[in-house]
């Protein structure tokens, strides 16, 4: 869809270039921010996924971004431990609360604009999550990171993504998995032989439990046609490849 979009962020126009998506939404994992840590974010990792995600945004794409928390809960795990489950999600959302802060810190360092969204009250910190206010953030080039999952235990935060992206009219969650290129018919780190998969449906990834997303989210994403682009974080192009057209790991859709 081509045409331009008045006011990004800074108050000058900006056309999208030579791009598919108009609005995306990522999804990374809390271990997408690893790196080669055990726990905890490691900024050089950070700071190289804003840059990806700064220059999507510069074509003129709008990105919204759920984050995961896993790298921050792992190392809580140990404390966690029988603690009640709704507790310990809440610990969760709060984690993803800490990589979203981070993520937008390396974004505005690069010059881009952003918010940070929160589905649990930090007025101090974060914006509480309003979708029209979301919608029209995006609409004025900044990106949107989205925090604390859908704000309720119980759900995982692929289901926040899933949410997130229907809520703001995305038209495709790009699924960034660490050192795999996309979906395949076993964990490839067990089974060497594991079959990749270039395409599924969302009925196929849920009726053999692939690890795509969780079933809550990949039932929302099959029940209003949401693509789902599965793909290596580690190729620092492949976000840009992806919103170009070009194929890359996995598609999941209807």
């Amino acid at each position: 869809m081509a045409g331009v979009t008045p006011d990004r962020g800074n108050g000058t126009p900006s056309g999208r270039q030579d791009t598919v998506f108009r609005r995306i939404l990522l999804k990374l994992s809390g271990e997408a921010l690893l790196g080669d840590l055990e726990y905890g974010a490691d900024p050089d990792r950070i700071a190289a996924i804003a840059a990806q995600v700064s220059h999507v945004a510069q074509r003129g794409v709008e990105v919204a971004i759920v984050v995961g928390g896993g790298n921050v809960y792992r190392g809580l795990s140990g404390a966690a431990a029988g603690m009640d489950r709704a507790t310990g999600d809440y610990m969760g959302m709060l984690a993803t609360v800490l990589n979203a802060l981070a993520l937008q810190d390396a974004l505005e360092k690069l010059g881009a604009h952003t918010r940070v969204q929160s589905a649990i009250t930090i007025s101090e910190v974060a914006e509480p999550y309003i979708r029209r206010r979301a919608i029209r953030h995006l609409e004025k080039g900044r990106v949107v990171i989205f925090a604390a999952g859908t704000g309720n235990p119980f759900f995982t935060t692929d289901t926040a993504a899933a949410l997130r992206a229907l809520e703001i009219h995305a038209e495709a969650i790009l699924m960034a998995k660490n050192g795999v290129e996309g979906v395949y018919d076993a964990d490839p780190r067990v089974t060497p032989d594991a079959q990749f998969l270039p395409e599924l449906s969302h009925r196929h990834a849920i009726e053999r439990r692939l690890a795509v997303m969780d079933s809550t989210a990949l039932s929302l994403c099959m029940d209003n046609d949401l693509p789902i682009y599965v793909f290596n974080m580690d190729d620092e192009h492949n976000i840009d490849r992806i919103v170009c057209g070009e194929r890359v790991g996995s598609v999941v859709s209807t």
